[in-house]
């Protein structure tokens, strides 16, 4: 399906854009951008960003997202993996023929408002004053699944940048041990590098089951990729 919407759909971007004065690289993202299918197609099915069509294809792969189904979303800004969530959860109600479910993003950055999602921007995930904020908006304070596409802001040192993001995707599991329901599902996104198989290591004592992933809208040159841990057991201290 996900594939289907970037081929239909069709984008162009205004020409004032081209003549305008820009450096080099800034030249560069722009033929990039024009270039991109998917950036194409979130304009077209009114995506917040093109990131979604990541959460599409792994969750058509792998059906994360069930109607009824709670959901956090970390580093949710400005909104696209919450769009996902709302729609393949029916957090919104829009059919009442299926169970309605919770979705709750979270983002140090301002989330604009989103239909049956509840948002707290300006917070952080790792805060117990924000943790204690979900227990009360998750039905029985629990999560079904824990989505997470948050990134620190790249300072140009790759292994600095990598390790920062191995820190808040370890962070993650700390979170699943308050908030995530028995045989809950963790997806989050790192830089793969030195640190990679200490995180997946720490995933596999806490989940029965963990996996790489590359999507397809993940652009090729980077070095993102996804852990999908599933069959979530609380790890015994």
């Amino acid at each position: 399906m996900w594939r289907q919407c970037v081929q239909r759909s069709c984008f162009h971007f205004s020409s004032c854009l081209m003549k305008k004065s820009r450096t080099p690289a800034e030249q560069r993202w722009l033929q990039r951008q024009l270039r991109d299918p998917y950036v194409k197609a979130s304009h077209q099915n009114n995506f917040r960003c093109r990131s979604a069509f990541k959460l599409l294809e792994i969750d058509d792969q792998f059906r994360l997202l069930q109607p009824g189904h709670s959901v956090v979303d970390c580093g949710a800004a400005p909104g696209a993996w919450s769009q996902v969530a709302v729609q393949r959860v029916n957090s919104a109600g829009t059919d009442p023929e299926l169970p309605r479910g919770t979705v709750v993003g979270i983002d140090l950055l301002n989330i604009p408002p989103l239909d049956g999602a509840r948002l707290l921007s300006c917070h952080d995930v790792t805060d117990p004053a924000t943790q204690a904020k979900l227990l009360e908006l998750l039905p029985a304070g629990r999560a079904h699944v824990i989505l997470s596409d948050m990134a620190p802001n790249a300072s140009g040192f790759r292994d600095m940048d990598h390790e920062k993001l191995i820190t808040m995707c370890l962070s993650l599991i700390d979170l699943a041990e308050k908030i995530l329901q028995p045989s809950g599902s963790l997806l989050c996104k790192y830089w793969d590098g030195a640190l990679a198989g200490t995180l997946q290591g720490q995933l596999c004592g806490a989940f029965g089951s963990v996996r790489s992933l590359k999507p397809h809208a993940s652009r090729k040159d980077s070095a993102e990729r996804y852990f999908l841990a599933r069959m979530y057991r609380k790890p015994v201290r």
